[in-house]
């Protein structure tokens, strides 16, 4: 009966010793775990700190009258191509009368249409108070604002609320606010590929680009 007493006991302290043991490690694997997990949360946290405080200083640059003419036609014809099937549509009027009075009618209004956009964007480049956006600039981008600098007093905040959409071109950034208002970044005026990687970021997080069919049809996939 003794011998049993102690054999039971002996077994009791083999498996108290298992449990402590297991116990032990499935604490210190807890603890790292949540170590490891805390780590990666303060390194999110700082990454985005350090997303929020970067600011980019670009180069001044000065963006010309008639790159601003060129690039506000390209805009309309993208938004309004629509209006050449109008033109289309006048000169069809030749199948049931036939007269060349509806091909070169059509044609005229096609013409006058453009020739209205290009007067209003050659305005625009001669009111006073458009003037800012033709003399040489610096910007400073962040994920709140682009701020147009003069000179190191005088400025302008943009926020990004104020920007409808920006598309990426082969050599520039372009914010657009209105047909007749947006910013043209070359690369050439940054500092950095590092920067310019920074700001289309920001472009990305804010759903400004616009997606390419590609880009949508993987989307909805």
């Amino acid at each position: 009966m003794v011998i049993n007493v102690h054999y039971y006991n002996r077994q009791v302290n083999i498996v108290n010793t298992i449990h402590c043991a297991i116990v032990k490690k499935s604490l210190k694997l807890l603890v790292n775990i949540s170590f490891n997990l805390l780590c990666k949360g303060y390194g999110g946290i700082f990454a985005n700190q350090n997303f929020l405080l970067m600011i980019v200083k670009t180069k001044k640059y000065q963006l010309p009258t008639g790159t601003y003419i060129k690039l506000g036609l390209k805009n309309i014809l993208k938004e309004q191509w629509w209006v050449a099937l109008i033109a289309v549509a006048i000169c069809l009027g030749y199948i049931w009368i036939p007269s060349w009075w509806w091909i070169s009618m059509g044609l005229l209004a096609y013409a006058l249409y453009w020739l209205f956009w290009v007067i209003q964007f050659a305005g625009v480049t001669q009111m006073e108070q458009n003037k800012i956006m033709f003399n040489k600039l610096a910007y400073e981008i962040d994920s709140r604002q682009i701020l147009m600098k003069v000179n190191a007093r005088e400025g302008m905040p943009i926020k990004w609320d104020m920007i409808k959409k920006a598309a990426i071109k082969k050599e520039a950034f372009l914010f657009i606010m209105s047909k007749a208002q947006f910013i043209y970044l070359p690369f050439k005026s940054f500092n950095s590929e590092n920067e310019i990687r920074f700001v289309e970021t920001i472009l990305k997080r804010k759903g400004l680009l616009e997606k390419k069919p590609a880009q949508l049809d993987a989307g909805q996939k």
